[in-house]
């Protein structure tokens, strides 16, 4: 990464899993807002050509070499966010995985359960436990957490759907709320999002919605006022059960 030198008003970002889909449109949405950003991927060089395609109206885009499951990895990331930007204002935990081979949950894998587990839970609480410091600095922080209709309890009781995922995003949401309430009064905001079933690697091509439309609501949430909501479940600028 380059050194960067910012302006008092700009914001930085990183955006997890973001070399495509929907986080990859999150950052060109939030770029688009002047803000830097951090696109987090797995692929360096997938990162790298992902970030040469969006431009920021007034700060920087830059790729980083981000494996959420990896701790070592996490910690470089944010070492490189130190030295050139010396804060965080903005963590979308986008990078997921959905690799159930049944709906059965009598029938899952528990290694199955684990993997994607390291992925969708633990990955966004080591990212989260890595920002809040940066962002208590600045009292100032938004957290989004990328997560699905498939971790709605009620929908449970109607349908059965990849027992991991569905547990995983779960479980993300409940971390939101735990989080949000350790945060309240710091100004550190932080919220779920579902983006709706969209055509993207994971979603496939018959999917409804375009990744603008899945992204939408993780924009909004990742650039609420001061005053706007935290601890809520989101779809379509809208709070949705849990």
């Amino acid at each position: 990464m380059e050194s960067y030198r910012m302006t008092q008003d700009e914001r930085v970002a990183l955006i997890t899993g973001a070399n495509r889909g929907i986080g990859l449109e999150i950052a060109r949405e939030l770029a688009s807002r002047g803000n830097s950003i951090v696109l987090g991927s797995r692929d360096l060089s997938r990162g790298k050509i992902a970030g040469k395609s969006i431009a920021s109206k007034s700060g920087t885009v830059m790729a980083s070499e981000l494996d959420v499951t990896d701790q070592d990895s996490i910690d470089r990331t944010f070492q490189t966010i130190k030295s050139n930007f010396s804060r965080l204002d903005i963590l979308v935990n986008n990078a997921g995985i959905l690799i159930d081979e049944t709906d059965l949950p009598s029938k899952t894998n528990p290694d199955t359960m684990r993997t994607t587990f390291e992925t969708n839970v633990f990955g966004p609480l080591r990212l989260c436990q890595a920002a809040i410091p940066l962002m208590k600095q600045n009292n100032y922080g938004r957290i989004v957490n990328v997560s699905s209709s498939a971790g709605a309890l009620g929908g449970m009781a109607e349908a059965l759907y990849s027992p991991a995922y569905s547990l995983s995003k779960a479980s993300l949401n409940a971390l939101t709320i735990i989080l949000s309430t350790e945060m309240r009064g710091t100004n550190i905001l932080v919220n779920s999002m579902c983006p709706g079933w969209v055509r993207t690697d994971m979603g496939g091509p018959n999917a409804p919605r375009s990744v603008q439309q899945g992204a939408d609501t993780a924009v909004w949430l990742a650039t609420l006022p001061d005053d706007g909501p935290t601890g809520g479940y989101f779809r379509d600028r809208k709070r949705i059960e849990w």
